[in-house]
């Protein structure tokens, strides 16, 4: 089975299933829900039918070296976050990979530490947070990019702000080039696994917060049992019940009959038994569109 009739197979048991039972605090959910229909929009119009036209004129082995190339760069950004973490394994790693994909895969267009099978880590500043105690965060539309949390939106501004390509690119006309290429080139990436996602789901922005916050929270190790954790969010997150835009928000799925929801397994459940099966699952959200949290799902699937 290949990565992406798998990666298909898998959304469509994801949408096959109703909200799972765990609901998650939603403070911001008039913001987020708000947001979320701007993103779509811009998706809908502009960034899905630019990547689109991008497949369509750009050979397949140009857009896998773009793909790469970009991948490197976050290769860095994971390097930098297992060093504060003082994650030593993870750390030399990532040096490993960013090593031999810029020296003898040119640059970074050619993964060559991918096929060689090199432990993939990809952590980002929001995990670097995560190991330090901040794991409970509330989920957080981030504007353009998608579903995340207040802990990794703050990680990923920081990122965007002093981005690695800013060391070897000098001229701004070259900065702002190569970030639209990597958020059409990440877009394009994903159209396989999105499209039918709006038409298929209830209601595609439950799915996908409870879909991401169950996946994100087992990736950082923040299960229900974890109750001493650190919860930075509640110096800024409104009480419960008291925001007017959260009681004001539309609401959720209908709830089947507790039968039907215990019958059937919950979109992070299926998440989890994939990765119990060896395949890999990150979250990682292309621009714009906020499913593309099931990008490289099948990564390890031959």
């Amino acid at each position: 089975m290949n990565k992406k009739t798998f990666g298909l197979t898998v959304l469509a048991l994801c949408l096959a299933v109703p909200a799972q039972a765990q609901t998650y605090q939603d403070p911001y959910e008039g913001y987020n829900r708000f947001m979320f229909r701007v993103n779509d929009k811009l998706d809908r119009h502009v960034v899905a039918p630019v990547a689109r036209g991008y497949r369509k004129v750009t050979p397949s082995p140009v857009r896998s070296g773009v793909r790469n190339f970009f991948n490197n760069l976050r290769d860095v950004v994971s390097f930098g976050s297992n060093v504060l973490r003082l994650d030593v394994e993870k750390a030399s790693a990532d040096f490993m990979r960013v090593s031999i994909n810029s020296t003898f895969g040119i640059g970074g267009l050619i993964d060559i530490a991918g096929a060689a099978q090199m432990p993939n880590n990809k952590n980002t500043l929001g995990d670097t947070f995560a190991s330090w105690g901040w794991k409970k965060s509330n989920y957080f539309v981030y504007p353009l990019m998608g579903p995340s949390t207040v802990r990794d939106s703050l990680g990923d501004t920081i990122t965007y702000a002093f981005p690695v390509k800013n060391a070897f690119l000098q001229h701004n006309a070259a900065r702002y080039g190569t970030t639209v290429l990597d958020g059409i080139s990440r877009r394009e990436e994903v159209l396989d696994l999105t499209d039918n996602l709006n038409d298929a789901a209830l209601d595609p922005y439950a799915f996908i917060r409870d879909m991401y916050m169950g996946v994100r929270n087992r990736q950082v190790g923040n299960t229900a049992a974890d109750v001493d954790d650190i919860d930075i969010d509640t110096l800024v997150a409104p009480e419960e019940g008291g925001s007017d835009a959260l009681e004001n928000a539309p609401q959720t799925l209908p709830e089947n009959s507790g039968e039907e929801r215990s019958a059937l397994p919950s979109a992070a459940e299926l998440f989890a038994g994939l990765e119990d099966m060896g395949v890999a699952v990150r979250v990682e959200a292309a621009p714009v569109y906020s499913a593309a949290l099931l990008h490289d799902t099948a990564e390890s699937v031959q």
